[in-house]
């Protein structure tokens, strides 16, 4: 680590730590910390089931097809439930027995190369409907397999109106939507939360008159910066490409998009993660403090880099307890 990261390194963690002590005694003053009635199910507590439903995202073509690199070519699977090459973006829904007016958007990281549905979304959902949340599974289109590089971007916005679209309908509040992102998931996540105004898109039907404003965020060992020295990450080639122009990567950069409109966030990342620094969280915290966000950040001493919900008997496993915390005190679950 050279002096100028560390100096960033430090001054981040400074200014996010700093940060969690006056939100905390703001947070304390406006409302206990909610204690559960009855023991809450735990990450590993369901099998992981199929979901209820599947909806399409779009009423027909998804946009911006790029037809000298075959959109279409057919979906393919990989190891441990990923899939590739997503031809039909849609939405699996998972709704819970007995709701509680909560619903969150989910998804899943794989560095804008496939989607980690099985080791991610998947039993982030089934644990969300055993809450009694309704959750959205978020499959996903990828630059370069045929789409263009807003691809996720705008798939990840028309997600959030039409998750909004649909709350008479599944019982859950318009005003209680979470999003929640794992690794360049959560970048996905972070840009739609930062920018949930951006025109990324045409108007295609009722439900684009809805907001994609997120009211929470949860961003799991996301990428957020795609700016030097923190740019090596397989999710910065992907969407912005080998040699992008500063403004490029300055435009897909979420801590630099953080306005006071931002939700109230939710951040776990390990020190040693080997993929996406921790840095990206840091800076987003701090970015948060700095427009007066509402931030709860979580760095573990050990944990790596894609651990999902967490294995048994690791640092990380902490974090569905406390994001599960978080969520009572921002009224996702009651």
């Amino acid at each position: 680590m050279d002096f100028t990261r560390r100096s960033l390194l430090g001054a981040a963690l400074a200014g996010a730590l700093d940060a969690a002590v006056p939100c905390a005694r703001a947070q304390a003053a406006g409302r206990a910390t909610p204690t559960p009635t009855s023991p809450s199910p735990q990450p590993d507590d369901a099998p992981r089931a199929a979901p209820d439903e599947t909806i399409p995202l779009w009423p027909g073509p998804a946009p911006d097809p790029i037809a000298t690199t075959g959109a279409g070519d057919g979906e393919r699977s990989g190891k441990h439930g990923s899939v590739s090459h997503v031809a039909r973006p849609r939405l699996n829904v998972y709704r819970p027995a007995r709701g509680t007016g909560g619903a969150a958007l989910v998804i899943a990281g794989g560095g804008y190369d496939h989607v980690e549905l099985g080791n991610e979304s998947t039993p982030m959902c089934t644990w969300l409907k055993a809450l009694g949340v309704t959750a959205f599974e978020l499959v996903y289109r990828l630059p370069e397999q045929g789409w263009s590089r807003l691809a996720p971007l705008q798939d990840g916005q028309r997600a959030m109106r039409v998750i909004r679209a649909r709350a008479k309908r599944d019982g859950f509040d318009p005003a209680r939507i979470a999003i929640v992102g794992f690794s360049a998931g959560g970048h996905l996540a972070g840009m739609t939360a930062v920018e949930p105004d951006a025109r990324r898109y045409a108007s295609v039907d009722d439900a684009d008159r809805e907001s994609a404003r997120p009211d929470l965020a949860a961003l799991l060992y996301p990428v957020l910066t795609l700016m030097p020295p923190f740019d090596r990450t397989r999710t910065r080639l992907h969407i912005v490409g080998a040699h992008p122009a500063q403004a490029d990567s300055e435009a897909l950069s979420a801590n630099l998009h953080v306005s006071p409109r931002t939700p109230p966030t939710f951040l776990a990342h390990a020190f040693d993660d080997p993929i996406a620094p921790i840095d990206n969280s840091l800076l987003m915290a701090s970015a948060l403090r700095a427009a007066q966000v509402s931030v709860e950040l979580h760095a573990f001493q050990t944990g790596g880099h894609g651990w999902g919900m967490g294995k048994p008997g690791s640092a990380v496993r902490a974090w569905p307890a406390l994001f599960e915390q978080w969520a009572r005190l921002n009224r996702l679950l009651p």
